[in-house]
C-alpha cells in the first residue's frame, strides 16, 4: 500500500512539474498551448497516442470554456487522478495569474528592453512549436488523401468563417465527412480507450452543478460583492466557446459596462495578458484584483476560480460518457474526420494569429526555423528550445 501511495504521489508531482514548466514558457495563445502539450505529452512523455490526443482536443473545442486548459486538466486527470487534474491546472495557470495580479498592484514586471526582447523571442518560438505540432499530427492523422482533403477543407472553413464558429463548423463538417468517407479505414490504435477516474454518477453531478450554478448565481447576485464577482466570471466562462480572446467581450460587459473598471484599465490589463505565458483566462485575476469595494488578492483568486470552473464541470460531466462513445464503429469514423479537421484548424492558426503576430521580418523567420529544426531534427525538448529562442529574441529585438 505504501508503494502504491508513493507511486500516486510521484505521479501528481510529475504532473505538477511538467505543467509548471509549460506555465512558465507556453506563449502564443491556446493553439500554441496545444502544440506545447502535444510535444511534451504525446511525442516526449508518451502519455497518450496522437489520435487519442486529437480526440481530446476535438472534444474540448466543442465545449464552452478555455480549450487548452481543459485539455491540460484532462491530461492531469488521466495521469494522476483528481489531484493530478488540480495540479495541472494550478501549475499551468499560476505563473501568469501571479504576474497579472502584480501588474494590477503596480509592479513593473513587463518593462525594459531585455524583457521586451525575451517576450519577442517567446512569440517567435510559438511559431516553431505549433509548426512542429502540425507537421507531426498531419503525418499521423492525415496519412491518406481522404483525410488530407478533410484537413484542407477545414482550413478553408476557418478562413471563410472567422472565430470559434469557424472552428466548431470545421470540426462538425470534418466529423460528417469522416462518417461518409472514413468508415473503411482500419484504425485499431484509434479505438484504444483512455481511462479517466470519473464515474458516471460524478459526471452527472458535475453537469447538474454546472447548470445549477448558472441559474442560481444570478438570483443571488446583489447580496454580496463576492457573489457578484462569482456570478459575473462564472457566467463569462460558461457562455464562451473557443476560450481566449472570445471571452473578452463578455468580460468587458461584466466589468466595464457595470462600472467596476474603466475601459483604460481593462485594455491595459488585456495588453499585459498578451505578453505573458499561460491561458488568457488568467486576465480574470487582474480584473478581480482591481474591482472596487473588494479588489484584493482574495477577489483575484475568486475571479480566477469562477471563470475556469464551468468549463471544468462540463468536461468532468462529459468524460465518463465520451470514452464509451468513441468505441462505437461509426463514432471512430466520425472522430477520424474530426481529428483531420483539428489538423486543418491548427494549420490555419499557425498562420493567423501565431505567424502574423510573431514573424515581422527575416530575422524572426530564421529564428523560428532554428527552433523548428531544434525540435524536429535535433529532438531537443520544448523547454530547451524555448530558452534558446527566447534569448535569440533579445539579440534581434529592435
Amino acid at each position: 500500500m505504501a508503494t502504491q501511495g508513493n507511486s500516486k504521489t510521484s505521479r501528481v508531482s510529475e504532473v505538477f512539474k511538467a505543467f509548471l514548466l509549460l506555465g512558465l514558457t507556453s506563449f502564443g495563445g491556446p493553439v500554441a498551448h496545444l502544440g506545447y502539450f502535444r510535444s511534451e505529452f504525446v511525442a516526449r512523455r508518451k502519455w497518450l497516442t496522437e489520435s487519442a490526443y486529437a480526440d481530446l482536443v476535438a472534444l474540448c473545442q466543442f465545449l464552452p470554456g478555455p480549450a487548452s486548459s481543459q485539455v491540460g486538466f484532462a491530461l492531469g486527470l488521466m495521469r494522476a487522478g483528481p489531484w493530478g487534474a488540480a495540479m495541472a491546472w494550478l501549475a499551468f495557470t499560476l505563473p501568469s495569474a501571479i504576474v497579472l495580479v502584480l501588474f494590477a498592484f503596480g509592479a513593473a514586471v513587463l518593462e525594459g528592453p531585455i524583457a521586451s526582447g525575451i517576450i519577442h523571442g517567446l512569440k517567435v518560438v510559438a511559431v516553431a512549436i505549433v509548426a512542429h505540432a502540425v507537421w507531426g499530427m498531419a503525418r499521423n492523422l492525415c496519412p491518406d488523401p481522404t483525410r488530407a482533403g478533410i484537413a484542407l477543407a477545414a482550413v478553408f472553413a476557418v478562413v471563410a468563417i472567422s472565430g470559434p464558429l469557424g472552428q466548431v463548423s470545421a470540426i462538425v463538417l470534418g466529423g460528417v465527412a469522416g462518417l461518409l468517407l472514413c468508415r473503411g479505414v482500419a484504425a485499431a490504435a484509434e479505438s484504444d480507450p483512455l481511462h479517466f477516474p470519473v464515474s458516471r454518477l460524478v459526471g452527472i453531478i458535475a453537469l447538474v452543478l454546472f447548470g445549477g450554478l448558472l441559474v442560481l448565481l444570478p438570483l443571488l447576485a446583489g447580496m454580496a460583492i463576492w457573489l457578484d464577482i462569482t456570478d459575473a466570471f462564472y457566467r463569462s466562462g460558461a457562455l464562451v466557446f473557443g476560450g481566449g480572446h472570445v471571452v473578452l467581450p463578455l468580460l468587458e460587459a461584466e466589468v466595464v459596462q457595470s462600472g467596476w473598471l474603466s475601459a483604460d484599465e481593462f485594455l491595459t490589463g488585456y495588453g499585459a495578458a498578451q505578453a505573458i505565458p499561460g491561458p488568457l483566462f488568467t486576465f480574470s485575476a487582474y480584473l478581480g484584483a482591481l474591482i472596487p469595494s473588494g479588489g484584493s488578492l482574495l477577489t483575484a483568486m475568486l475571479a480566477l476560480l469562477a471563470i475556469f470552473l464551468p468549463g471544468f464541470l462540463l468536461l468532468v460531466g462529459v468524460l465518463p460518457f465520451w470514452n464509451h462513445f468513441r468505441q462505437w464503429q461509426w463514432a471512430q469514423a466520425l472522430m477520424r474526420g474530426a481529428n483531420a479537421a483539428v489538423v486543418g484548424i491548427l494549420g490555419a492558426a499557425l498562420y493567423d494569429p501565431v505567424w502574423t503576430s510573431a514573424i515581422i521580418g527575416p530575422q524572426e523567420f530564421a529564428l523560428a526555423l532554428t527552433g523548428f529544426l531544434l525540435l524536429s531534427v535535433w529532438k531537443l525538448p520544448a523547454w530547451a528550445v524555448v530558452i534558446v529562442v527566447a534569448f535569440g529574441g533579445v539579440l534581434i529585438a529592435p
